[in-house]
């Protein structure tokens, strides 16, 4: 067994597919075969399911998935302190972020420190609160921004963004031409809603009970996974959302969705940044964030003795 093979067999969990994981790792598909192959034998048990379309990670697969995450992110971690060793900041930085984040705040940090550090590869992991949360207390992921704070003593959170939720409709519906409407009203509405890890969902769930609304007491039509799907759905008339301004931003503009506020709900919330509290930041993860802590408008909240 090599890291090689296990990154490979890591890409290949991740695509579900040969031909993908090949193209992803500049590998033919026989190849890629190949490794998967030498994986099996070495462990003496099968790791994937072979099926028609797609390749699916055995019981014995998704355990040493796990294993090997770790194992190629630590890697990662070797590689950037020999180059800052050498006085270099190169390497790979994994970042995790839930799905605002993710979708509208990280990017455009990553951008710009990708101009400053021409040698760093940042890869940018999109998943819920929950997930991103886990991997990082899993050592899988450096460092991440999430919508909602853990009890996990092992993470350490910075809240480093506000952000604001806001009930959206379409452009057609009764409450578009309405500025605010009491919580009460929700009741009786369709709502969709995200699915159970989500941060934002989390939030919702907090705002509506102090206000004494349970979210069971709401009619959920739908449950889904992604805000651009919450966003979808509501354009589609499947009912109405409590979604982040942010991501609401360009439909706003575009006059495809209108926003409504709740009387008696102050619907903010925070971004944190997050990372493992026993885990030595790598070079390259200390450059990001001293990168974000030059930033006029995070620097108050990135204190040296955080990071």
């Amino acid at each position: 067994m090599d890291l090689w093979h296990l990154k490979v067999f890591c890409k290949l969990v991740e695509l579900k597919s040969f031909s993908k994981a090949g193209e992803a790792v500049r590998l033919s598909q026989p190849t890629v075969s190949s490794h998967i192959k030498e994986l099996e034998n070495y462990f003496g048990v099968q790791l994937v399911d072979r099926l028609a379309r797609q390749a699916l990670p055995t019981k014995a697969g998704e355990l040493l998935y796990g294993y090997a995450r770790r194992l190629t992110a630590l890697r990662d971690e070797a590689e950037a302190a020999m180059a800052e060793f050498l006085g270099q900041i190169k390497g790979r930085l994994a970042i995790g972020g839930s799905t605002i984040p993710g979708g509208y705040i990280l990017p455009r940090w990553i951008g710009l420190f990708a101009r400053e550090y021409p040698q760093v590869r940042v890869a940018l992991i999109v998943g819920d609160t929950a997930e991103i949360l886990d991997r990082i207390a899993q050592g899988e992921l450096e460092i991440g921004m999430v919508g909602a704070q853990s009890d996990d003593r092992r993470l350490h959170q910075v809240p480093l963004v506000q952000d604001r939720l806001c009930l959206a409709v379409p452009p057609g519906h009764p409450w578009a031409r309405k500025r605010a409407l009491p919580v009460a009203a929700l009741a009786g509405e369709p709502f969709i809603v995200r699915e159970q890890g989500s941060g934002t969902q989390r939030t919702i769930e907090a705002h509506l009970a102090a206000a004494g609304i349970q979210i069971g007491a709401l009619r959920i039509v739908a449950e889904l996974g992604s805000t651009q799907a919450v966003l979808q759905g509501i354009k589609n008339g499947a009912g109405v959302a409590i979604v982040s301004t942010l991501a609401l931003a360009d439909d706003l503009a575009a006059g495809t969705l209108k926003r409504v506020a709740i009387e008696g709900l102050d619907l903010k919330r925070q971004f944190f940044l997050t990372r493992h509290r026993q885990r030595t930041p790598s070079p390259v993860c200390r450059a990001f964030v001293d990168f974000l802590r030059r930033q006029d408008d995070l620097a108050a909240a990135l204190s040296p003795e955080m990071f």
